[in-house]
């Protein structure tokens, strides 16, 4: 196929149309700082406050709750780092999971160094984490809760309520991390009993380098960029406003498809995984079959690295990726797939997929018939596949003889 299939929606979405359209004027017609007082520059501040608006409403906020920032990994780290420092005197255990995305792993890691106690929970072969085991965790001095709403990697939904119900029960802060689920899979704060939540825009066909952090009513938190009077005082320096504009339209748009684009990203999801495990041996699906992303493919081919995969398939154009950190430089397989028991040599021969609006049967087709002969020829250079079928061959006769 001489054009690119772009199925790497996980890790950045091209910016829609309308929402570039969007966020011109904001460049060149409505430029003004938000922070002056006359009229030209309260357009932006408008337009700033518009967009609050609308990000609050996607998930049943208010607009004093949502703050504009830089992205997920900004929010995930204000969030951890700002309910330590205010609850310093409750406490300083904070519970996560093995399988959190880097932003809030590092986070963690970072203030352990400070002093701070970090539990890291385990998950199931799906990727699930136990109740049970949450809520033992919870010790007197716990004050936060750090556990991802869908994982970035094999796509598990985590059981978002219950973790908010008994956050609230033991009264210890929530936050999620749901960069990856804001705006495929409904999410209701209120509801789900949501202290703080991560928001990005350019998994969402918006701009990059915007997010947003909701702050639950009534939780006090230090402001994280000292230097200005923006954003209620929390976070220093001129507002981004093309990018807060263009964050709003891409939430818009995408908060009014969510409901179709579920359905026909599932079809498809599932069709592909159908067509790989039918017609490609030794391979496995990663993460829970059901309650994962509309979007999210996760794939573990045995006997072949993930590097390999991934440089056979651009030279066939097409964007993937790997669950495999090797293409980052690292020697070590996905810590998500280690933490769902998955043993090295598999969890380095790992192939992630993601859908995006634009994904039709027709490239899935090409791609599940293009793994199967890249698999195929990968695995006829491995010698340890090699090894693997002749101990295979050596099992069958030995069997037919003693018949």
């Amino acid at each position: 196929m001489e054009k690119k299939i772009y199925l790497d929606h996980a890790a950045t979405t091209s910016t829609r149309p309308s929402v570039v359209d969007e966020m011109l004027p904001y460049f060149t017609e409505e430029f003004g700082n938000p922070s002056s007082i006359y009229e030209f520059a309260q357009n932006a501040k408008q337009a700033i406050d518009d967009s609050r608006q609308i990000i609050a409403d996607a998930i049943h906020a208010e607009a004093a709750e949502v703050f504009f920032v830089s992205g997920g990994t900004e929010a995930d780290n204000w969030a951890i780092s700002g309910v330590v420092e205010n609850c310093a005197k409750k406490g300083n255990h904070i519970i996560t999971t093995k399988m959190e995305h880097h932003a809030v792993l590092h986070t963690c890691e970072y203030l352990e160094k400070k002093g701070c106690e970090v539990t890291y929970l385990d998950v199931d072969a799906d990727g699930l984490i136990s109740l049970d085991d949450l809520e033992k965790a919870i010790k007197e001095n716990t004050v936060l809760i750090t556990i991802m709403f869908a994982n970035n990697e094999i796509g598990t939904i985590q059981p978002i309520k219950e973790i908010g119900a008994i956050a609230k029960k033991h009264k210890v802060l929530f936050h999620t991390d749901a960069v990856q689920a804001f705006t495929h899979v409904p999410i209701d704060v209120v509801d789900m009993n949501i202290d703080l939540m991560s928001m990005s825009g350019h998994k969402i066909y918006g701009p990059k380098g915007i997010g947003a952090l909701y702050i639950r009513k009534g939780i006090r938190m230090k402001a994280f960029i000292h230097g200005g009077a923006q954003e209620r005082r929390r976070r220093g320096g001129t507002e981004n406003v093309p990018a807060i504009v263009g964050f709003r339209k891409a939430v818009k748009e995408a908060t009014a498809l969510m409901e179709s684009e579920a359905i026909r990203e599932v079809e498809l999801r599932d069709y592909f995984i159908k067509k790989v495990l039918e017609t490609v041996p030794y391979v496995k699906l990663n993460g829970h079959p059901t309650k994962r992303l509309p979007n999210n493919v996760n794939l573990s081919f045995e006997f072949i690295e993930g590097e390999s995969l991934l440089i056979m398939l651009d030279m066939k154009n097409v964007c993937a990726s790997s669950g495999s950190a090797c293409t980052s430089g690292s020697l070590d397989p996905s810590h998500v797939l280690l933490a769902i028991g998955l043993p090295h040599e598999i969890a380095h021969g790992s192939l992630r997929i993601t859908l995006g609006e634009k994904t039709s049967r027709e490239e899935l087709d090409y791609v599940a018939d293009a793994l199967v002969t890249i698999v195929k020829r990968l695995r006829d250079m491995s010698p340890v596949y090699e090894d693997y079928m002749q101990k295979k061959i050596e099992s069958v006769i030995e069997t037919q003889y003693k018949k």
